[in-house]
């Protein structure tokens, strides 16, 4: 849809109908003429679904061919959802990146630890600061959150204000950092809140998310009654329980070691931007076995399950540094992402074939989640006073309960939309109103890949059906020079009656090319769909699955 006048848009990128892999747009001007600001540029991980694909980024074509009219990108926190595709997209898109210092120093210290990462400068803004950028100006404003310095967004625009909430919750008692700034998001609200774009990622939870503090009290319990060893994994971005952990530790005695590279990246930027102010330095792993088994607290990275990770190599006692043992504790002071539940549950039952304690949420509060409850969502809504809410960063469920929840506190439009979507959001009656190009880019080891290439359909396939390779020799008239080479991957050895497949398939293959005729015996081409079909449908016949098959015929 052309527009003629100028106009505030709004496009989700990522992180809208799911949650992860965050990117959003803002635009004003004309259509096709429109000047844009990027909010953070994240991933999500790969599942069981996508065999090999680490990373899921969003398809940024749409920025590359609006890269000149890109004005910057603005972070709200340093979570791998809202900074972890920079590394790799930016040299696409080559735009100013702007962010407060811990998600600035967080994030240069995850560039120089990933080799070949190219020079990536970013803005340093402080807390509470406005950034000009064009018709925008967008003003940072603290929020709790399960790591430091997250911000929502005041962005300013000549049709008015948007509040960009990013990930946040209500915490009085947040332990490190600010709470949320009621003060700033009252004033906004006086003064005129156009449009509140808005996490949902908890509203469809009754109450509010308890605090902090909480957790750290439970902590504090669980590692004082510890009659051995304590073992503690968390997000490794969680520099707030970091700190109540090693305050506590301090107080029954007991020293912190620091296990995991991640967890050691981040312990190293929180005492560099002062949040870890007045903490004794940790110890490092190699120290752990010297110490009194009732005197140590570990941080472990892994609290996701990760196989490379601290904890799961502890669980089955290959780490060389750390290990665990009958009456030690280990405590998840964390959740389990969903999609991770096998792997944090191989860990959790390894750790117990050993004879550690484990302790989870399920049974104690030793994680509280870093995002709003629908009481929290209704103080927001009640301060800011929005005339517009976009629920975002949510699964669809988690999206129309948000949505229901405003229209019920009478704010007097809601707009849903899903990624790709272009909203408008001023002048006039908001709504969507074109489609932008979006999609899901992989990164596969080294590489970055589209999800439509083969590359992973056919990984799927290999994991269910396996591989047959034929390699053939013909002369001049088409005959076969030696016999077939066969090679079986993920393929039985023999058939319910005990006959080998790789006999069964070297007999269809001499079979299929001695009834081609002799012309296309000629064509390598007609000869390897020919002898790849009949191969396909003899191992189906033995075996019930149609396998992936690869043919080379070289013409000798």
């Amino acid at each position: 849809m052309t527009q003629t006048a100028e106009d505030l848009v709004f496009a989700p990128l990522g992180g809208v109908g799911e949650i992860g892999m965050n990117l959003s747009l803002y635009g004003w001007g004309r259509d096709r003429k429109r000047a844009w600001i990027a909010v953070d540029l994240g991933v999500s991980f790969g599942g069981d679904d996508l065999p090999g694909i680490d990373l899921v980024m969003p398809d940024v074509r749409f920025l590359e061919a609006e890269r000149k009219n890109i004005l910057g990108l603005v972070l709200t926190h340093g979570h791998e959802d809202h900074f972890g595709a920079i590394i790799d997209l930016w040299p696409r898109l080559k735009m100013p990146i702007f962010a407060t210092p811990f998600t600035a120093a967080l994030f240069e210290a995850k560039r120089q630890a990933e080799p070949g990462a190219p020079e990536i400068p970013v803005n340093v803004v402080p807390l509470g600061g406005k950034i000009p950028l064009g018709p925008f100006e967008v003003e940072f404003c603290s929020m709790s959150h399960s790591i430091p310095e997250s911000n929502a967004l005041i962005v300013r625009t000549p049709a008015g204000a948007v509040l960009h909430t990013g990930d946040w919750k209500l915490d009085p008692t947040p332990v490190v950092g600010p709470p949320t700034d009621e003060k700033k998001l009252r004033a906004l609200g006086e003064a005129g809140c156009l449009a509140l774009v808005g996490d949902s990622t908890n509203a469809v939870r009754e109450g509010r998310s308890p605090s902090e503090t909480e957790v750290g009290k439970t902590l504090a319990k669980l590692i004082a009654e510890a009659p051995q060893r304590v073992a503690i994994t968390t997000f490794a971005s969680h520099v707030a329980r970091l700190r109540g952990i090693a305050e506590t530790a301090r107080s029954c005695g007991r020293e912190v070691v620091v296990v995991g590279r991640a967890m050691e990246r981040v312990v190293q930027v929180a005492r560099e931007t002062g949040y870890l102010d007045g903490v004794p330095d940790f110890r490092s792993a190699e120290t752990y076995g010297y110490l009194p088994r009732d005197k140590v607290v570990a941080l472990c990275t892994g609290s996701q399950g990760e196989a490379r990770a601290a904890l799961a190599r502890i669980a089955t006692d290959t780490h060389p540094d750390i290990g665990l043992a009958k009456g030690d504790r280990v405590i998840f002071s964390s959740r389990t992402i969903p999609g991770n539940e096998k792997a944090v549950n191989k860990v959790i039952n390894g750790l117990i074939a050993l004879g550690v304690e484990v302790i989870t949420e399920r049974t104690h509060l030793v994680h509280v989640s870093g995002h709003p409850r629908r009481d929290e969502l209704t103080d927001l809504i009640g301060w800011v006073k929005p005339k517009i809410l976009v629920p975002v960063h949510g699964e669809p469920l988690h999206l129309a309960e948000h949505a229901k929840l405003a229209r019920s506190l009478g704010v007097s439009e809601v707009v849903g939309c899903r990624n790709g979507d272009l909203v408008r959001i001023a002048p006039g009656p908001p709504g969507i109103v074109d489609e932008v190009p979006q999609g899901r880019l992989y990164k596969d080891g080294n590489l970055i890949v589209e999800a439509e290439a083969r590359t992973v359909a056919d990984r799927r396939r290999l994991s269910f059906v396996g591989v047959v390779s034929v390699a053939l020799a013909l002369d001049d008239s088409g005959t076969m020079a030696a016999d077939p080479e066969i090679g079986l991957i993920g393929i039985p050895d023999a058939d319910a009656e005990g006959r080998r497949i790789d006999a069964l398939v070297t007999a269809t293959v001499e079979e299929t090319v001695a009834n081609l005729p002799r012309a296309r015996r000629r064509d390598p081409d007609s000869v390897a769909e020919s002898v790849r079909r009949a191969v396909r449908s003899r191992v189906a016949l033995a075996w019930g699955k149609k396998p992936l098959c690869l043919v080379h015929v070289l013409a000798v």
